[in-house]
């Protein structure tokens, strides 16, 4: 499948594409699913790969089980299901039967954020970039677009261990050019550079953070940005250069502020360059039913309030 740069299109669609594409590249590549194929696109996967497919029904915890004993097999199985009810109710399978014997399981967790819309709290996860870092040994991708949707699957199955990928149901923009986008697990993408403040933005909030800067730009400010895929291994390398040569720092993530992209890059900031860091997510709250773009208002998680944010790091520089 071929993405165009600005065509929008939903990260769940690309992992459904992808499941297909390397799917007859890498033959020892299973997919499972809670019952849910249709809203995670794993059904793509199904159709064009029947034997390979495994409905685990409503059940996630057994669904991550049977991952462990297929990969324990020397399959590659990517466990499929909303990012609520992977990251949530199969957590402790997950840490237990996947992690500890960091069995080589691949969890596609879809329909993550607030950006779920009108299935309201129980189903907008904001909590599973920060359980799946808790994880030891567990690699944890975010894309932006499709195109990055895409690469992550490939990646995934390149890295030999559990990863967690978390995918979007809103349709948003493509920004990476698919004929040249290379990804580099553990390493940020600088898509603009500045020289006053450095936004690390991650999956759905990426092109928000971009769309800042050029608000940040009729105000005088030069903000660099910068695209964390890999939430875990953070680039930590790159975090310390970006406070060193601006001086200023703000996150942004579709998630709570604990425990997600924040809290990564303040980790590193805090240990190696202390300067101001700004989190824009979700301030410590559950979600609720709307509509999307309203509830992007409500929760701050727009570019108005990415370049606000980054307004008042700058005022804090020394």
């Amino acid at each position: 499948m071929a993405y165009k740069v600005g065509d929008k299109i939903a990260t769940r669609e690309a992992y459904g594409d992808a499941l297909v594409e390397f799917g007859a590249k890498y033959p020892n590549v299973v997919v499972l699913d809670a019952d849910l194929a249709e809203a995670t696109k794993t059904i793509k996967f199904k159709k064009a790969y029947p034997e390979r497919f495994f409905d685990c029904g409503i059940a996630e915890s057994n669904m991550a089980s049977v991952a462990a004993g297929l990969a324990s097999m020397g399959l590659i199985p990517f466990a499929s299901s909303f990012a609520m009810f992977t990251a949530g109710r199969a957590f402790e399978p997950i840490r237990n039967s996947i992690g500890y014997p960091h069995l080589n399981v691949k969890i596609g967790a879809t329909h993550a954020g607030i950006t779920v819309g009108e299935d309201g709290a129980t189903h907008q996860c904001l909590e599973d970039l920060g359980t799946m870092r808790l994880i030891p040994g567990m690699t944890v991708l975010s894309p932006a677009d499709a195109v990055e949707a895409r690469a992550a699957v490939e990646a995934a199955i390149n890295i030999k261990g559990p990863v967690y990928i978390r995918f979007g149901r809103y349709a948003v923009p493509v920004i990476f050019e698919q004929d040249t986008y290379k990804m580099e697990v553990g390493r940020g993408i600088i898509l603009a550079e500045g020289r006053d403040a450095a936004i690390f933005a991650t999956g759905f909030m990426t092109h928000a953070a971009l769309e800042a800067r050029a608000l940040l730009k009729n105000d005088g400010i030069d903000a660099a940005v910068i695209n964390i895929h890999t939430v875990k291994p953070i680039d930590r390398e790159l975090v310390i250069a970006m406070a060193n040569t601006t001086g200023a720092i703000v996150t942004c993530e579709e998630h709570n502020i604990i425990g997600g992209l924040g809290d990564a890059v303040s980790e590193v900031v805090c240990e190696c360059c202390p300067v101001p860091v700004f989190r824009v997510g979700v301030r410590d709250q559950f979600g609720r039913s709307g509509k999307v773009p309203p509830l992007l208002e409500h929760y701050g998680l727009t570019p108005a309030v990415v370049a606000e944010k980054v307004k008042a790091a700058v005022a804090l520089k020394k």
